[in-house]
């Protein structure tokens, strides 16, 4: 990696690197994101020969019980939670990982309350990301009728994004004393979390021909009373009809604009089909399709009678829902992406 990345290098300083400003930018990225692959791995390398160093000059002194070496054993306690990332970062070998990831939400059963714990999710998701310094960028978004979204379509861009938001893709159920009901009874809502990759030119996806396999209607962009909405039929939606997936965009200034987004979300779900069929991920592909209900859900979080955040595939748990929802989701992702690798090398089996 350090040869590709001394190669690219040289090539952004060559006079004529800019003539090409979309070949300039992939390969900016591509250097940006080998970069990010190997310099945390240099740093902790260093770090850790820096440690040892420091630890056999204390044992040396005998001052192993100093505060030097109090230091040092939390300065080791770092390294050793960053490795772990690092390490989960490995497992992310897949040729979507490193992509940008679309995301939608769409709420299930439950109403208005439903449609309140998307919402909920997407400022949870939104917050994740702004926690590890990704781009977001909200494509589309439906507002329910007295509170919260029926669904919502985000853009985040980062290192690794598709890579980590994989492992969210499922069923998401909340159990609370709903805000909504007079009498204050527990609701239990539901809420879908899909993830696809955005993905680039390179990857050719045939979509099929216009009107045969998919459709693309134009409408108003909508939004609550006074807020200032596209008054022109700007809003795209685009249905393709072999896999039903629909795809729409209203929140760009021109229909062209939402046009070349939709096409461009439409693709990306269906290469995220095509990853799954070609893997054999019968599971992912099965939570996504059954019912946004009772008994399909991937994560519980349980506000009342007892605070709770369960990932039902890994059985990792949280007792700080407040923490969760607010984007501290690092835990349940890698605990997934850990499950997967094990099961993928037959440990534990």
């Amino acid at each position: 990696m350090k040869q590709q990345i001394e190669s690219l290098e040289v090539e952004t300083q060559h006079p004529s690197f800019w003539g090409d400003q979309e070949r300039a930018q992939q390969t900016l990225r591509k250097l940006n994101d080998l970069k990010q692959s190997v310099e945390p791995w240099e740093q902790v390398e260093s770090e850790i020969s820096d440690n040892l160093e420091l630890a056999q000059m204390l044992r040396d002194e005998g001052a192993e019980d100093g505060e030097d070496a109090q230091q040092l054993i939390g300065q080791t306690d770092d390294l050793e939670r960053r490795l772990e990332k690092l390490e989960i970062q490995a497992i992310l070998t897949d040729e979507a990982d490193k992509l940008p990831c679309f995301l939608q939400i769409h709420c299930g059963a439950g109403g208005t309350e439903s449609q309140d714990w998307a919402q909920m999710l997407l400022r949870m998701y939104v917050r994740w990301a702004e926690r590890r310094g990704y781009k977001v960028e909200v494509l589309d978004i439906e507002e329910g009728q007295e509170a919260g979204i029926t669904d919502a379509q985000i853009r985040i861009e980062g290192f690794m994004a598709y890579g980590y938001l994989k492992a969210e893709s499922g069923v998401h159920r909340l159990v609370r004393i709903s805000p909504y009901d007079s009498n204050a009874r527990r609701h239990t809502s539901f809420a879908s979390v899909y993830a696809s990759p955005e993905i680039d030119d390179s990857i050719e996806i045939d979509i099929g021909v216009k009107d045969k396999d998919w459709r693309i209607d134009s409408f108003r962009s909508g939004g609550k009373g006074g807020q200032k909405v596209n008054k022109t039929t700007s809003a795209v939606r685009i249905v393709h009809f072999a896999s039903g997936i629909t795809v729409q965009c209203q929140n760009e200034r021109s229909w062209h604009q939402n046009r070349d987004v939709a096409f461009q979300v439409l693709r990306s779900r269906l290469y995220a089909l095509e990853l799954e069929k070609r893997k054999q991920a019968a599971m992912a592909e099965e939570a996504m399709k059954s019912d946004v209900a009772f008994g399909s859900q991937i994560r519980s979080y349980t506000l009342q009678p007892y605070q709770l955040v369960r990932d039902e595939r890994t059985g990792i748990k949280s007792s700080d829902p407040e923490a969760v929802l607010d984007g501290d989701l690092d835990e349940f992702i890698e605990g997934y992406l850990k499950q997967k690798l094990a099961a993928k090398s037959g440990i534990g089996a």
